[in-house]
C-alpha cells in the first residue's frame, strides 16, 4: 500500500558526512557590518496531485504568487514516502518552454528522457537540471527497481525562470552527481550545506545557470544554528522540508511544508529546534529577480499571451521535439 507524505516516514537526508569540520566553514556574519534578514512571510504549502497521480507539497505558486517568488516560479515537495510495490508514479511526457527544471532527489530515483537527447537515472543526492528554454518534451518516471519493489522516495523539484531575452534558448540538460557538490558546513560543524548552484561566502556549486540564484539543502542538528551571508541584490527563500526550528533574528516558529520569505538585509538565519527526533533539513535559494511580466499555460511560461498561444500552436504541431520511438510503447515491467 502506497504511504504519501507520511509524518511518521523519517527522511534520508540525501548526503552525510562523518566529520563535519573537515568541511570549508562558511564565516558567522560580522554583526557590526551584516544585518540579518527578517522574516517577511511564513506560507504553509499546500498539498496536490501531480503527473500520473503522486502527491505534492507546494509552497508556490499558491499564497506567494510568482511575481513574488522572482525569479523562481514553482517548488514541489514530493515526500519523504514509502511506495509499496507497482505504487511508485511518476510525469509521463510531457512538454516545457521558457524557464528551466531542477530536479533533487534526497531519497530513491527516478529515470528522466528528454526530446533532446539528455536523460539517465537521477539517485540520492544527484541532481538533474533541464533548461526547456524554446521548448523540449521529457519524462520522469521510477525506474523498473523502484516500481517493482517499491521503497522510500523523497525529491524535489523547482522552476527557474528565464529572463526574456533567454525565453527561447536551445534546450540543455545537466546531470549534477552527488559527488559534485560543494560540502560546506558552519563555524561550529552543527550544520551540512550541499551547494547546487551560486554562491556562498565565495564559494561556488557545480550547478551552471542562467538566471543568477543560489540553491542549497541545509541539515541542521538539534539546537545548531546556522547563519548565511547572502546577496543582498538576490531575494531569499527557506523552505522546510522535514523537522522544526525557527528563522530569522526574531526566531519566528517554523515547521515542515513551510516556506519563509525574507525581507531586505545581508545573511539569513535558520535554527534547529532542541529535542526532536530528526534534524532539520532545509532549502536555501534566492536569486536576481527578472521582474519581467509572466503569462503562463501548464508547462509553458512565458512574457505574452502571443507566445503563450505559439508555444501551445507548436506544441500540437510538433515543433517541440518528437518522442523517441523505443519510448512510445507502454511501460511493461512484468
Amino acid at each position: 500500500m502506497k504511504c504519501s507524505l507520511d509524518p511518521e516516514v523519517i527522511a534520508v537526508p540525501a548526503i552525510t558526512v562523518d566529520d563535519t569540520l573537515v568541511l570549508p566553514r562558511i564565516p558567522q556574519p560580522d554583526p557590526a557590518v551584516s544585518v540579518p534578514r527578517p522574516v517577511a512571510k511564513v506560507v504553509t504549502a499546500h498539498s496536490q496531485a501531480e503527473g500520473a497521480g503522486f502527491v505534492v507539497r507546494r509552497p508556490f505558486p499558491g499564497d506567494l504568487s510568482m511575481a513574488e517568488a522572482d525569479p523562481f516560479l514553482l517548488l514541489d515537495h514530493a515526500g519523504p514516502a514509502v511506495n509499496g510495490p507497482g505504487d511508485a508514479k511518476g510525469a509521463p511526457w510531457h512538454p516545457h518552454r521558457g524557464f528551466e527544471t531542477v530536479s533533487y532527489i534526497l531519497d530513491g530515483e527516478i529515470a528522466h528522457h528528454d526530446t533532446n537527447g539528455g536523460g539517465g537515472v537521477i539517485r540520492e543526492g544527484d541532481t538533474q537540471w533541464m533548461t526547456a528554454g524554446g521548448g523540449i518534451l521529457h519524462d520522469e518516471l521510477p525506474t523498473e527497481q523502484m516500481y517493482k519493489n517499491g521503497g522510500p522516495f523523497h525529491a524535489i523539484q523547482l522552476w527557474v525562470n528565464l529572463p526574456p531575452a533567454l525565453k527561447m534558448t536551445t534546450p540543455r540538460y545537466q546531470s549534477i552527481t552527488r559527488d559534485a557538490l560543494r560540502l560546506l558546513t558552519s563555524t561550529d560543524g552543527g550544520a551540512l550545506i550541499r551547494l547546487i548552484a551560486g554562491d556562498i561566502a565565495g564559494l561556488a556549486g557545480p550547478g551552471a545557470t542562467y538566471t543568477p540564484i543560489t540553491y542549497a539543502h541545509a541539515t541542521l542538528a538539534p539546537g545548531a544554528q546556522l547563519a548565511v551571508p547572502w546577496n543582498a541584490a538576490f531575494n531569499a527563500l527557506t523552505y522546510v522540508m522535514t523537522g522544526r526550528g525557527s528563522a530569522g533574528p526574531d526566531a519566528r516558529p517554523v515547521e515542515g511544508g513551510q516556506l519563509v520569505v525574507f525581507g531586505p538585509g545581508d545573511h539569513i538565519v535558520v535554527t534547529a529546534a532542541d529535542r526532536q527526533a530528526e534534524p532539520l533539513d532545509v532549502l536555501l535559494l534566492g536569486g536576481l529577480p527578472i521582474r519581467a511580466p509572466i503569462e503562463h499555460y501548464g508547462p509553458f511560461v512565458m512574457n505574452t499571451r502571443a507566445e503563450i498561444l505559439q508555444a501551445i500552436d507548436d506544441y500540437q504541431a510538433g515543433r517541440l521535439g518528437t518522442v523517441p520511438a523505443d519510448q512510445l510503447a507502454p511501460r511493461n515491467f512484468a
